[in-house]
């Protein structure tokens, strides 16, 4: 069964993985998100209790 013989598939997926930690990774993560956070302070709403029919 050739689909078990790991030698050409195992060294592409090794290659692949490198590639992607050692090359695309860092550029990928040079990038500046285009929403930043900002720190700002929570909301806080006043909140009503829900006056049930039944009681």
């Amino acid at each position: 069964m050739p689909q078990l013989n790991p030698h050409p598939w195992f060294y592409i997926m090794l290659l692949a993985w490198f590639t992607l930690s050692l090359m695309i990774q860092p550029k990928l993560l040079s990038f500046f998100p285009t929403n930043p956070i900002h720190n700002k302070s929570p909301l806080n709403t006043k909140t009503h209790p829900w006056t049930w029919p039944w009681t």
